[in-house]
């Protein structure tokens, strides 16, 4: 098909137009991210990436999970198809890219049509290098025949723990991934997740199908992290004193119901702490402000 040549053409000419190596991958993030060493996991991720192989990486949250996948799109010829469960985390990463000088997008419903468009048309002409997708919209019939038309150079599957039944955040689409393997068997897929127990890992690797995979477990030793447990009683002053020494830090507190984030949120303003609430039933542009004055530092919690 002349156009789908045009198109990987197009693709190919802003990066290395022989067999990417590990030493480009080190050159990229240094470029791009700063950095002289990648991690060893980071490193055995990438190098199976590279190599062709399907891959299972289990790394804590601020590990750097993202960049076993990111490093890898900037050197393949091609678009890297990234899938991932939450508007909100897609936005946050392709802003951070974009900051850096990559050429990434995220698809979703929080877009116009015409905005949504353009992407597509950026992504036939080869000028994404990173695409993010939830799995609901990447499975759609429409979607599919575009990647038929310019077939990715790799699939991230990021929160992989949802694929998962076993996941503590089980999503229904995420357990038809398995027809990326079926309808492009040459394109390594990468799983990410920071929360898989053995079963749920068994899940993952076994729903995607992934091929013989690579499987990497980093350390989940934290020094920086803590974990209580205290009784349920009285939960909105026990939050309220565990945040009395912490007035020039920000943070997030998860709550179960839509309902519950905005009582909690409001009887936070109520001690003269700058809280917001964000969940699904905001409309986009409000959810939007409340990430963006999170960010920036503008709401604390």
């Amino acid at each position: 098909n002349k156009y789908r040549r045009m198109t990987v053409m197009a693709a190919s000419d802003s990066r290395s137009k022989s067999k990417p190596t590990f030493v480009h991958a080190q050159q990229a993030l240094k470029k791009y991210f700063g950095y002289d060493t990648f991690h060893k996991t980071q490193e055995k991720a990438i190098r199976s990436v590279l190599a062709g192989k399907d891959t299972f990486v289990l790394m804590p949250t601020g590990g750097g999970k993202s960049i076993c996948y990111q490093i890898p799109a900037l050197i393949l010829p091609g678009t890297t198809i990234v899938v991932s469960p939450l508007i909100a985390l897609m936005k946050d990463q392709v802003d951070g890219l974009r900051v850096n000088g990559i050429h990434a997008q995220y698809l979703n419903s929080s877009q116009e049509l015409n905005e949504q468009n353009e992407i597509i048309a950026n992504f036939l002409d080869g000028k994404i290098q990173i695409l993010y997708v939830s799995a609901e919209r990447l499975l759609t019939p429409d979607f599919l025949q575009l990647l038929k038309k310019n077939t990715p150079n790799l699939f991230a599957i990021d929160e992989a723990h949802c694929i998962s039944a076993w996941g503590h955040d089980f999503r229904p689409d995420y357990t038809k991934l398995s027809m990326l393997r079926h309808m492009f068997p040459k394109v390594p897929i990468i799983a990410l997740t920071a929360t898989a127990d053995e079963l749920t890992k068994h899940d993952i690797v076994s729903q995607l199908e992934l091929d013989n995979p690579t499987q990497l477990v980093d350390s989940f030793d934290r020094a920086n992290i803590s974990l209580t447990v205290l009784p349920g009683q009285n939960r909105v002053a026990q939050i309220k004193d565990f945040l009395s020494d912490k007035k020039t830090q920000s943070g997030i507190i998860y709550c179960l119901t839509r309902k519950e984030t905005e009582n909690l949120a409001e009887k936070l303003q109520q001690f003269g702490l700058n809280a917001a609430s964000y969940h699904a039933g905001l409309n986009s542009a409000e959810r939007s402000r409340i990430q963006k004055s999170f960010v920036q530092d503008q709401i604390q919690i």
